[in-house]
């Protein structure tokens, strides 16, 4: 399994994931498209170089969102997750746009153990993506409900 179990998270403990991404046009035009948003800063190239400060199309934020995040999963918590909890203090200090090459960053800032499911765990998350010149153009914190490890299950049955 490449995700990690609660107990194996420590607080402060970084990943550097290895997988990146080239956004592309159409990954952006599908995006919005499924999500009926039909936003001219995502769809209308000649507007965005009439009106917008980016003289260009940008990607939908929620696109570049769920990517960061996706992009995460296989070192933190593929297998080994219950629910994603939440999102907080999502920003996005910088556009992405079509042809740009993402890279993403975690960090566990807290682990708890979960008040209403006992065994099982609370790890929040800060996830940061950057595109190839290194400019941070997302951030959030997410909280994920995580399994407790199968083979201490038996040790914590003996020690009730």
């Amino acid at each position: 399994m490449p995700g990690l179990y609660f107990e194996e998270f420590t607080i402060g403990q970084t990943f550097q994931h290895a997988l990146r991404r080239t956004v592309t046009e159409t990954d952006n035009l599908m995006f919005s498209a499924m999500t009926h948003n039909p936003a001219a800063l995502h769809l209308d190239e000649q507007w965005c170089q009439e009106n917008s400060e980016f003289g260009t199309r940008i990607i939908n934020s929620c696109f570049t969102l769920g990517l960061m995040v996706g992009i995460s999963v296989g070192d933190t918590t593929l297998g080994t997750t219950v629910a994603n909890l939440g999102w907080d203090e999502v920003r996005f200090p910088a556009p992405l746009f079509a042809g740009d090459t993402v890279r993403v960053e975690s960090e566990v800032l807290d682990l708890r153990p979960s008040k209403s499911r006992p065994g099982q765990g609370i790890v929040t998350f800060a996830h940061r993506a950057y595109n190839q010149k290194n400019e941070l153009v997302a951030s959030c914190k997410r909280a994920a409900l995580m399994l407790p490890n199968p083979d201490n299950t038996a040790d914590r049955a003996e020690a009730a």
